[in-house]
């Protein structure tokens, strides 16, 4: 399974989304062809309700913390709970540009 799939399985399993799309960007970023480093993730679950954006961080983070400890160099989180979701319809949601030296972004 790649770690796109991984990523997309547990956050399934984790918060129920109503919405969940996880983008592999790494092709943006100066690692080699194939890598599976960088990743843009938009969820919406009413798991978020109350809580604020730095605690919905920590808890993709906790969900996640086997990739995060591995492959997985960089997540773009993009958390919102359906009311929240509902009014952002129609936005382009870009990740920021790599830190990193070498960046191709």
């Amino acid at each position: 399974m790649m770690v796109r799939e991984k990523i997309e399985a547990k956050l399934r399993a984790a918060f129920d989304p109503v919405f969940l799309e996880v983008v592999d960007e790494s092709y943006r970023h100066n690692v080699p062809a194939g890598s599976e480093s960088h990743f843009k993730v938009v969820l919406v679950s009413d798991s978020f309700a109350g809580e604020r954006f730095l605690n919905r961080h920590r808890l993709i983070y906790r969900a996640l913390s086997e990739e995060l400890a591995g492959s997985v160099h960089a997540l773009a989180l993009h958390t919102y709970t359906n009311k929240e979701w509902a009014g952002l319809q129609d936005t382009v949601f870009a990740s920021p540009p790599c830190r990193g030296a070498g960046s191709l972004a």
